[in-house]
């Protein structure tokens, strides 16, 4: 890996550092060392990037902002990428919307609010970046990426460059093909957004953004909603409905504010976060019949993202 890592760091790709503890990177400030991590700041030294470490046959893993992320206490084999400064520009042109990856999905709901365009309301709350909302599909308040998403450009990792329309990337309910089917990452995102009356649209967003502050505990490190809803249930009332609310294994803690978060209450590790996310899981299947799934990614030694 020290070879890899020293063949990286003459390329000029951009910030190349090892045995990098990947809490600082992860909203839930949890997370193990990655080999190597890249935060490369062009398309270009990405490209450049990911052809070397597939010639060398280590495996990569693509991290946005870390908001959706619990990284496992053994941190994750190979290289980390996280798109850096420099693939975070935004382009607006009318109701057309061209965003980088590694563009704040808050910011961008902010700027073209302020611009009277209307259709991210929605997202002015959720953390993360562009990259990541398009990759899980993120969504809120009854909309998501897709609603508003009209083409994607990835990053494959045979290195090819692709377009890939709101169709092709197969989008569901908090999943597209990126996860699983395509592993990529997202360089940019075009979206089609609606002109509409600017004060109307800041009145949303900011409702929203309020709703997020008096329901959900951002005072704390977290990852946010831990589980899919199960619909028609809600996996926050359940979990509430079954008296978890305030349950603790370890430093992870479920949250009193919001069921549908488990929140590191001091020194929490991944393990005491699984182990809280399995309590879970049997006790509602228990209490309800109800199969819980989890929302968050997962990743680390003993659960890659991609290969």
């Amino acid at each position: 890996m020290k070879v890899l890592a020293n063949e990286l760091k003459r390329m000029d790709i951009g910030p190349v550092k090892e045995n990098e503890p990947l809490m600082n990177y992860t909203t839930i400030k949890i997370g193990g060392p990655a080999d190597i991590l890249i935060e490369p700041s062009s398309p270009n030294q990405l490209k450049k990037a990911m052809k070397t470490i597939r010639s060398a046959g280590v495996r990569w893993t693509a991290i946005g902002r870390g908001s959706n992320l619990l990284v496992l206490d053994e941190g994750i084999e190979g290289v980390v990428i996280k798109l850096g400064s420099g693939m975070d520009v935004v382009e607006v042109n009318g109701p057309t919307v061209t965003a980088d990856g590694g563009v704040s999905l808050v910011s961008l709901a902010m700027n073209v609010s302020r611009q009277g365009l209307s259709g991210m309301e929605f997202s002015g709350g959720i953390p993360g970046s562009i990259g990541g909302a398009v990759y899980m599909n993120a969504g809120a308040h009854g909309s998501d990426i897709s609603a508003i998403l009209e083409k994607a450009l990835i990053l494959f990792q045979d290195g090819e460059i692709e377009w890939l329309t709101k169709d092709e990337l197969k989008f569901s309910y908090r999943t597209s093909i990126l996860q699983k089917e395509r592993p990529g990452i997202v360089l940019q995102a075009v979206f089609r957004l609606v002109e509409g009356e600017k004060e109307k649209i800041l009145k949303e967003i900011q409702k929203y953004k309020d709703y997020r502050k008096e329901t959900q505990p951002w005072n704390y490190p977290c990852a946010g909603s831990i589980f899919r809803n199960p619909l028609p249930e809600y996996a926050g009332k359940l979990i509430e409905k079954a008296g978890l609310k305030g349950h603790s294994i370890g430093g992870a803690k479920i949250s009193e504010m919001h069921g549908n978060f488990i929140v590191n209450a001091g020194n929490a590790t991944a393990e005491d976060v699984l182990a809280l996310i399995e309590h879970v899981k049997d006790t509602v299947f228990t209490l309800f019949d109800v199969k819980m799934e989890t929302e968050v990614e997962i990743i680390g030694r003993k659960s890659q993202g991609n290969s």
